[in-house]
């Protein structure tokens, strides 16, 4: 079981052939680099599926590194950036001068969602989930992004009911609430969905536990927790890394992990008890903890110890299997589901095996599951692994960690982009109700119906209630009194058609949109993270385009003063048939410091003024509207930053005055359908009359960004002080009224009923 490859004495015609036998997925020059730079010997078969693990896009980020150094990761409530398992940045301070932070992760599973919907999208939330616990927080919430293919396909319909169920399973079986998202069918995502997840959790700063060796950590333990150790998952991480075949979909499915909700309940369970546990005993110092995610115990080990300055030793006979005669590789590089892996000081080492395996009862929870010390932590840097008295791994841990990086060619795709002519109008009323029925627009319901968003009793605003998710995170007994009052806000947004159309534009509305969206609750952004999901970047079309999404994001944040806290990767999401369309997957985390004062997007009542925030421009490009007629358009809409950055400033104050009533952002459909749906909770109907000399057309469906408000007439001369002093126009354009109908111009009167049927029914219509 100790193969080994000589690839020097090999030409390179037999190298990708015995490459392509094992599965191995290394190019020839790589494997070449390996052995003669690195290694400087032939390599062992582990080392080979160790390293096109570690060096695939998915771990090492090696052809995207140097652009991600664009985006900015600190600020003053920046606690840990992008480094370790997730990121965290501070939202409130007691009065003994101790931070709390929000505690994020983002991550993708897009391949195995394709091919094994359920399980791959269960075991994306359960992966997250583990990358904010082992930081030492406590788990309050997730959140999906989800792509799917044209809705018209039984196959994307399939996937899509199998992703939503693995989501709800997972987390309702977790308890953990999902409290925002956002959704999008579009025919580039019929061969590769998206699903992405974020997680969010709660620590102070001085409880973080880190996901790398501590200081003097020579001769700790390593510690394996949790499921015992199959082949499910092998090489997950690689592949994730290739483009997907349809003939080969079959066999990826070993890829695939397995999730077990019920396992990985009780090990959050034990954990959050063992936290608490080193807390009071001052121990935090001496411990580190990692989740267990792509490349399995090797990765976690090598990034462990090398994160530290250090090596590691591991015994893979003494790591817990549940299958028998599986090969070494398998057992290092398995990305089994629900494992952690502490390093933790020898006299502390006991307590934790006995904390899980005796107190929590570990071994009797699932087969043959247990806490078990597999290695040690080693001086130096060299990272080895033993099976039988013979070394399958033996390599400095700094090289199986950095592992190869690539400048690869770029080459902007030109698309010459026109507005198109589109016939006359004939029926507004059509239009406006067709839209709320387009599956890219109606009610979210029926995927989050299926979704717990109110356990732990932390949510404030709920999916679907507003522009983003409102939580109470520290509303217990347990934090000081002066942060309770203390709420976040989450977003999420990405629209593929303006990516289709620009890729830098496309990247920053996705960041606008997701402020927005924190703004019109009355939060303040103080952080993003990205799932950044792209084509093949060995093609320099699609190079460019990542490139470019970077850029964008780079642009807004830096002048927004935002920092980007976490994130991920996610390329070759391609197939025959072509690439997806660039889909920088974006979050949003705001904060407001009182969270009486977070509004929702519902009208409250008849004889409100509304209120427009923006100008409208000619920017229907990748619109939904320009959709309805099967077209593109060239004008996507293209924020100013010092505008956006004016109305966000103006918005919050005047939340906080107290000011308005109810506030939705401008986007999908434009302001006809943030008004529709405005009214359709309390079923209040609106008039308006938007002046000037665009179109009808322009000014109801183009997806300019912008807000609606919905205000009180005695308080408009306060909001007009408020906006003027910001330098942002805020103008009056209509009011609610107590008839239930939506007139809009003097060319839209739609039965307020009729709308939302059609908004209601429209994606659950279409999905059967």
């Amino acid at each position: 079981m100790n193969e080994t490859f000589d690839f020097s004495r090999m030409s390179r015609k037999k190298i990708a052939a015995l490459l392509k036998e094992y599965n191995i997925v290394l190019s020839v020059d790589e494997a070449l680099a390996i052995q003669k730079k690195m290694l400087k010997r032939p390599s062992t078969l582990t080392e080979c599926i160790l390293w096109s693990i570690q060096c695939s896009e998915h771990c090492s980020y090696k052809s995207t590194r140097q652009y991600l150094k664009q985006l900015p990761t600190e600020g003053f409530d920046v606690i840990l950036g992008p480094k370790e398992d997730a990121g965290i940045v501070s939202v409130a301070k007691d009065n003994q001068g101790h931070r709390y932070g929000i505690v994020v992760s983002h991550e993708s599973h897009n391949h195995p969602s394709q091919i094994v919907p359920f399980e791959g999208a269960a075991t994306g939330v359960g992966g997250n989930v583990r990358d904010v616990c082992c930081m030492g927080a406590e788990v309050i919430a997730v959140s999906d992004s989800l792509r799917f293919g044209d809705i018209e396909s039984h196959k994307s319909k399939w996937i899509h009911e199998n992703v939503v169920a693995g989501i709800a399973s997972y987390a309702n079986s977790l308890g953990i609430p999902n409290i925002c998202g956002d959704l999008y069918y579009d025919s580039g995502y019929n061969d590769n969905c998206l699903v992405t997840v974020v997680t969010l959790g709660i620590v102070r700063e001085d409880h973080i536990i880190h996901s790398y060796a501590p200081k003097n950590a020579v001769g700790y333990d390593l510690i394996l927790v949790g499921k015992a150790t199959d082949d499910t998952g092998f090489a997950g991480a690689s592949f994730a890394s290739l483009e997907l075949e349809e003939e080969k979909k079959e066999q990826s499915r070993g890829a695939v992990q397995e999730p077990n909700a019920f396992l990985e309940r009780h090990l959050l369970k034990a954990s959050y008890a063992l936290f608490d546990y080193l807390r009071e005993k001052n121990l935090l110092d001496k411990v580190a903890c990692k989740d267990l995610g792509a490349g399995g115990i090797a990765c976690a080990s090598v990034e462990l110890a090398e994160g530290g300055g250090y090596g590691a030793e591991i015994d893979i006979e003494a790591i817990p299997t549940s299958k028998d005669n599986l090969h070494p590789s398998v057992i290092l590089c398995s990305e089994t589901q629900e494992r952690f892996m502490w390093v933790a000081h020898p006299d502390i080492t006991p307590l934790i095996i006995r904390h899980y395996n005796e107190t929590f009862a570990l071994p009797s929870i699932a087969e043959n599951a247990q806490a078990k010390v597999i290695g040690k932590i080693t001086a130096g840097h060299n990272y080895l692994v033993r099976y039988q008295d013979s070394k399958i791994v033996d390599a400095d841990a700094r090289d199986i960690t950095k592992g190869l990086a690539y400048n690869r060619p770029c080459k902007i795709k030109r698309i010459s982009h026109v507005e198109p002519k589109l016939p006359s109008v004939e029926n507004h009323n059509q239009t406006l109700l067709d839209l709320l029925a387009n599956e890219n627009i109606a009610s979210r319901k029926p995927v989050f119906e299926t979704y717990d968003k109110q356990v732990q009793g932390r949510t404030i605003i709920e999916r679907g209630q507003a522009d983003a998710g409102v939580m109470q995170p520290f509303n217990s007994e347990e934090f000081p009194n002066e942060i309770n009052n203390v709420a976040i806000a989450l977003s999420s947004a990405q629209n593929p058609r303006y990516n289709k159309i620009d890729s830098y534009w496309g990247a920053v509305n996705a960041v606008a949109k997701c402020i927005r969206n924190i703004a019109a609750v009355g939060a303040l952004p103080v952080a993003i993270t990205d799932c950044l999901c792209y084509g093949n970047p060995e093609k320099p079309e699609q190079m460019a385009e990542f490139a470019e999404g970077i850029r964008g994001i780079a642009d807004i944040c830096n002048a927004f003063n935002i920092p980007v806290i976490s994130g991920n990767v996610s390329l070759y999401n391609e197939s025959k048939r072509g690439a997806i369309p660039p889909s920088p997957i974006i979050s949003c985390l705001g904060k407001l410091d009182d969270v009486a004062k977070a509004i929702n997007l519902q009208f409250k009542k008849p004889n409100s003024l509304l209120v427009l925030v923006g100008k409208r421009n000619n920017e229907c490009g990748g619109s939904c509207y320009y959709a309805l007629h099967n077209q593109f358009g060239a004008n996507v809409p293209k924020p100013d930053f010092k505008e956006l950055k004016a109305q966000i400033a103006a918005l919050n104050n005047a939340i906080s005055e107290g000011l308005i009533l109810s506030a939705h952002d401008i986007s999908n459909g434009g302001i006809a359908v943030a008004l529709s749906e405005m009214s359709f909770a309390n079923e209040i109907g609106l008039e308006i009359n938007i002046v000037g000399d665009l179109s009808n057309e322009i000014k109801l469906f183009s997806e300019t960004g912008g807000f609606v408000l919905e205000v009180d007439k005695t308080n408009i001369v306060a909001l007009n002080n408020i906006f003027h002093k910001y330098n942002v126009a805020a103008k009056i354009i209509g009011h609610t009224i107590g008839q239930t109908e939506l007139r809009m111009q003097t060319c839209i009167t739609v039965s307020l009923n009729d709308a939302k049927q059609a908004w209601c029914e429209g994606l659950r219509n279409k999905l059967l």
